[in-house]
């Protein structure tokens, strides 16, 4: 055997143990992390209540507490008289997400169109008996495996992350909350209730989704799915979506525009940041011409080793002025950002690989005064919750912690 040889062969053995080394500390610190949380209850958080601000022809709800988002949600498809599109990541099968079912069986029962799309993967855990509906209904449960033979197809292995539900051409409801009873209550998380034209824009969304993905099984299939939506457009109102299939990923390039354009204030809040090292820069350079930075996130969130994560990029973000708070007792599920008291975005897609360059992701966005100040006070409530990081304390972390964070750093990209 040469030299050259050898050298390979060392170099093949060290970087396949240390990437089993990392994989191991990152599924120990997550079973130790489960095991820790077992029979604890977050303890209560400030909320702001909804708030209905006019934007345009239409007009926009806040929503930052599960139980009044869902009794909305509920009356909403109570009150349908002839199309519901529901559209969830997580359905548990608990109290709540027998409450969601009932009501759409209700409404199919009566003769609405129900339409309802949940991701397999994300519910792998939830009971058959549960996930099985009524024959009016038309279900796409989308794969636990999308991408089919075509295994080489990179755009076929998003999954399906978005939150959405149309009633009618009334309302639409779009944001972070999955369907779940620990999310009625114990979860900080953001939705967004639309009424107006920018309904029929989640209404094309959905149903591009539907008729993108509906499965062909027997010779035949699930009828496409046809709207009629007016052409009119919301010029305060833009609806982005990630369609990993069409290699489509508007959202991450509308978050560095609008950071890029910053003046006074970005005010951001995100349950998991793992961004692209563009997405750092434009942050801290923000922060470096005299915008006000700032970013929350959970103290600890419900993924341990995406923590860990996260914290790889801390230094250069407070070295540039970026202050980062956490949420304390609860976990902050929302992705939203509001700046320069004009802009503001409520949406479904993380600051990480998967949602910005992986997921099938929706967000809205909204240039309007009223609506961000209304997100403003949002933040302010979820900072009043918050403990800030500061410099002096990142820096005396101990010698342990940065040793995991260095050796962990290479796993960022996979997240």
């Amino acid at each position: 055997m040469s030299i050259a040889e050898r050298v390979l062969r060392v170099l093949r053995r060290t970087l396949l143990t240390v990437v089993g080394i990392q994989l191991a500390i990152a599924i120990g610190m997550s079973l130790v992390d489960s095991y820790r949380r077992r029979g604890k209850k977050p303890k209560p958080f400030p909320v702001t209540t909804p708030r209905e601000v006019p934007v345009g022809d239409g007009a926009l709800t806040t929503y930052t507490y599960g139980q009044d988002l869902f009794d909305a949600m509920i009356e909403a498809i109570d009150g349908a008289q002839r199309q519901i599109l529901f559209e969830t990541y997580i359905w548990k099968g608990d109290e709540v997400g027998e409450r969601f079912k009932a009501a759409l069986a209700a409404a199919a029962a009566r003769g609405v169109e129900v339409y309802c799309i949940y991701d397999g993967f994300a519910n792998l855990v939830v009971s058959p008996r549960f996930l099985r509906f009524p024959a009016a209904m038309r279900v796409l449960r989308y794969p636990v495996y999308p991408a089919g033979l075509r295994f080489y197809d990179l755009r076929r292995y998003g999954r399906d992350h978005r939150k959405i539900l149309v009633v009618d051409d009334a309302v639409g409801f779009v944001g972070g909350y999955n369907i779940g009873t620990a999310y009625a209550t114990e979860w900080r998380d953001t939705h967004v209730r639309i009424t107006g034209p920018g309904v029929w824009d989640l209404k094309r969304a959905f149903a591009d989704f539907w008729n993108l993905n509906r499965r062909r099984r027997l010779g035949t299939s699930e009828r496409p799915l046809l709207l009629e939506t007016a052409s009119t457009w919301e010029p305060q109102i833009r609806i982005h979506r990630n369609v990993p299939r069409l290699w489509m990923f508007p959202i991450r390039a509308m978050y560095i525009e609008a950071i890029n354009r910053a003046s006074t204030n970005v005010w951001m809040t995100q349950a998991y940041f793992l961004p692209d090292q563009d997405f750092v820069d434009a942050m801290k350079d923000a922060a470096e011409r005299g915008v006000d930075v700032r970013l929350l996130l959970p103290h600890k969130s419900n993924h341990i080793v995406a923590d860990w994560l996260s914290r790889g990029y801390f230094s250069q973000l407070i070295e540039s002025g970026v202050r980062i708070f956490r949420f304390r007792d609860a976990m902050v599920h929302a992705k939203t950002a509001t700046i320069d008291g004009t802009w503001s975005t409520v949406g479904t897609a993380n600051i990480d690989r998967l949602s910005l360059t992986g997921n099938y992701e929706i967000n809205v966005e909204i240039i309007d005064p009223g609506f961000a100040e209304t997100m403003e006070e949002i933040y302010r409530t979820d900072e009043s919750n918050s403990l800030e990081l500061t410099r002096a304390e990142w820096e005396a972390r101990d010698l342990h912690r940065k040793f995991t964070e260095a050796l962990l750093g290479p796993l960022r990209p996979l997240l």
